[in-house]
């Protein structure tokens, strides 16, 4: 997936996204779609309920992908109850190898709002997952401790605010079969207080052998980040490595052009940037025949005559 900001999505570990209608008595075939499961609002029936319904009326079994939309129909309610209900019935779940928590857009519930948990026993539970996303803040109980998974492939926090503890657990975790990562740092408002020698076990190049794709975004020290990008190791073993979302500036565009090649790439992604037509332009010319996605500079907020106010996509 390879987009800006949070919104819903038609696919997910390439199986479409389906959410059951419950008027419905037609069903597609367990393992043709990614279950997407939701609190309707206009509806009185809880997650709990919802979730039994599932378990009744679908192959479980044969359930390879599934989606956690909205689990609240009136008041918000945290994720921990949510969680356990995943957990308590890991086992009816065999063929799962794919789980999103929180697929939640601003319409039904700011990102910073999100109640997420400490998501360890959801992994632990579920040790044939391959891919695993999560969206929420950290201001509101997001965690993640060190733990040992042996087939996941792709990880993914999508966060306003992204704790330093997350961080520092994924890279203190044993993920030997990883190939893509993803985190989103947001805002230091709204939780967020990762720093770069958090993520520098991961620059290391050691911690995940396997790593082909790297996204460091959504970030307020993107300047930072991209100096240390110049000179991790890791830079050698990616096939895609994206920046964006974040602050970036012409002072960490000039560390990427002073620093390692990255013309093995296939993709640098920079989207949502602050950086000038003319940096961007050599980027491009140093990184080709590597596709560089930039498009328009965000605009800085704040007097002309102060320092600039750059932002990040996505916080709130």
């Amino acid at each position: 997936m390879n987009r800006i900001g949070i919104e819903h999505f038609d696919d997910f570990h390439g199986l479409p996204v389906h959410t059951p209608v419950p008027s419905s008595a037609a069903l597609p075939a367990a393992g043709s779609v990614a279950w997407r499961l939701e609190c309707d609002h206009g509806e009185e029936t809880d997650f709990a309920t919802l979730w039994q319904q599932f378990l009744d009326t679908v192959d479980t079994a044969r359930v390879r992908a599934l989606v956690i939309g909205p689990w609240w129909h009136d008041d918000y309610t945290p994720f921990a109850p949510v969680m356990k209900l995943i957990v308590a019935h890991a086992d009816r779940f065999p063929a799962l190898r794919a789980l999103f928590l929180a697929d939640v857009v601003g319409e039904e519930c700011e990102v910073s709002w999100l109640r997420m948990c400490d998501i360890t026993p959801v992994l632990e539970a579920l040790p044939l997952l391959e891919e695993f996303a999560v969206r929420g803040c950290g201001q509101e109980g997001l965690g993640l401790r060190p733990l040992r998974h042996t087939a996941l492939k792709s990880l993914r926090f999508e966060s306003g605010g992204l704790p330093g503890e997350v961080v520092r657990a994924v890279a203190a975790s044993e993920l030997p079969a990883l190939e893509r990562l993803d985190l989103w740092f947001g805002s230091s408002w709204y939780g967020g207080d990762a720093t770069v020698d958090d993520i520098r076990p991961v620059l290391s190049g050691g911690v995940f052998p396997r790593l082909r794709h790297l996204g460091l975004r959504n970030s307020e020290i993107q300047d930072e980040i991209a100096l240390a990008v110049g000179s991790a190791s890791v830079v050698a073993q990616l096939e895609t490595l994206a920046l964006s979302m974040g602050t970036l500036s012409d002072t960490g565009g000039e560390a990427l052009l002073n620093g390692q090649p990255l013309s093995h790439l296939s993709t640098l992604d920079l989207r949502h940037h602050f950086l000038t037509d003319p940096v961007l332009d050599r980027i491009r010319a140093a990184c080709a025949p590597a596709v560089v996605e930039g498009g328009e500079a965000e605009e800085d907020y704040g007097d002309p005559d102060d320092e600039p106010e750059r932002y990040v996509a996505v916080s709130e």
